[in-house]
């Protein structure tokens, strides 16, 4: 997925080609557009009269902040893809080659500050907002980036790396922990040649409510596993009252694609932006100069 790719071409296809979310009254929606302009003007327009604006992102733009995305050519953590550690039923069977995996991803993401494109995302909310108008961040990251960048109407629709759920009593709960558990200290390597650690299950993380101590695992949205339907009608609803979305349309509103490259859905798209997201978000999203502070 390319930076910023809002909304990739499977959310698109899966959500408004005739799939159903909770909320959808049942019309398809399929994006019918010709060819993209890369006008920035006339994009400006478009965005200085919007009231609702959502913006959807993917992996990209977390990519511009040094965060690998295990996709494409070299997207290996050691020799396995994503997909094949993702899953409910590779933590079944190995869920401490599954806990390095997580485990090397936390400390990366720790590492890592959100970039021009979070930045400029989180200050156009702050400002819109103090003029009445409404902008809602919808991504599929799981690194809080968009969080730490100062986003507050956010909907993390495949949950995030910095909680876990108990595969005992379900508790959900916020950790930051560095390493998550003693016994992960050092490990996670994402070199071809590492060894897996085989830590033994009643030293990963486990749950501290109170009576349980039951494994825990990442709160992310595997491979498999369905989105939250509640967070699902939040997305729907927040789609339905936009009148400028990026990247998605929905009943004829303005779709904007900030992307590195073309993609299979960019002729769907009003605008499209090739480049860096950090270098195109930032000028989008400025300060209009009809702007005024109700």
């Amino acid at each position: 997925m390319g930076p910023l790719q809002i909304v990739p071409s499977r959310f698109i296809s899966q959500l408004y080609c005739g799939l159903k979310s909770p909320a959808a009254s049942g019309t398809k929606i399929c994006l019918t557009m010709a060819r993209p302009s890369s006008n920035m003007a006339d994009f400006r327009k478009c965005f200085a009269k919007a009231k609702h604006i959502v913006i959807i992102s993917g992996a990209g733009i977390s990519a511009e902040s040094g965060i690998p995305t295990f996709r494409g050519a070299g997207g290996y953590w050691r020799k396995w893809q994503a997909q094949a550690l993702a899953t409910p039923g590779a933590f079944a069977q190995n869920p401490s080659l599954v806990w390095e995996f997580y485990h090397y991803r936390r400390e990366v993401i720790q590492g890592v500050q959100p970039n021009p494109g979070h930045l400029a995302i989180a200050e156009c909310e702050a400002r819109l907002r103090e003029q009445g108008r409404r902008v809602v961040v919808i991504t599929q990251n799981i690194d809080e980036l968009h969080r730490k960048a100062g986003t507050k109407n956010l909907l993390e629709i495949h949950g995030s790396i910095f909680k876990t759920r108990c595969t005992s009593c379900g508790v959900v709960a916020e950790n930051y922990k560095s390493p998550i558990c003693a016994a992960l200290a050092g490990k996670g390597a994402p070199e071809p040649e590492a060894q897996d650690a085989r830590i033994p299950v009643e030293k990963l993380p486990r749950c501290e409510e109170a009576g349980c101590g039951g494994l825990l695992r990442p709160y992310v949205v595997w491979f498999g596993e369905n989105l939250d339907p509640d967070i699902l009608e939040e997305v729907d609803r927040e789609l339905a009252l936009c009148d400028l979305c990026l990247v998605v349309s929905a009943r004829g509103v303005p779709v904007a694609e900030f992307n590195m490259e073309t993609t299979p859905a960019t002729n769907r798209f009003r605008f499209h932006f090739q480049g860096p997201c950090g270098r195109s978000l930032p000028e989008a999203l400025a300060p209009h100069e009809t702007e005024t502070v109700s």
